[in-house]
């Protein structure tokens, strides 16, 4: 396995990856509305993709987004994005990704990685072992919908 700091070299094997993801939190399959997306993270240097292959085939990424935290005055990443293709889960591909964000923000002395995902996700046990805490913070969001 090779993990890859993804470059717009990467893209169409990304965007593959990307829209599956997308589709495992019920979202509509579109897969040029995904190539601009990941296009735009990447050319405005707005997110870290990491993307792993086997074999030559793209097989699973993650997307790591700035933050900062004011009181620490550190800087962090969101992990806002990890997806391992079905076919190569439990192969060690998810918790190599997860330690490529690691040690960039070691490499970078980032304060470390916050996740976002959601509530039933099978892999938070995979962040659990991975060493990550959940955050007893209360949490809030606003939506710019109507809804």
């Amino acid at each position: 396995m090779k993990i890859t700091k993804a470059s717009i070299e990467h893209i169409n094997e990304l965007v593959t990856l990307f829209d599956a993801y997308r589709i495992f939190y019920e979202q509509t399959s579109d897969l040029e509305k995904a190539k601009r997306f990941l296009k735009d993270r990447l050319e405005q240097n707005e997110s870290v993709i990491y993307i792993a292959f086997i074999d030559n085939k793209a097989v699973g990424f993650t997307q790591l987004y700035y933050l900062f935290s004011s009181v620490s005055m550190e800087r962090m990443y969101l992990l806002n994005d990890l997806y391992v293709d079905a076919n190569h889960r439990n192969k060690g591909v998810g918790e190599a990704l997860i330690d490529a964000a690691k040690n960039n923000c070691k490499d970078n002395n980032f304060k470390g990685l916050a996740i976002q995902t959601a509530f039933n996700n099978p892999a938070q046990n995979l962040y659990k072992r991975l060493g990550f805490k959940k955050d007893t913070d209360l949490h809030f969001f606003w939506s710019n919908t109507n809804n």
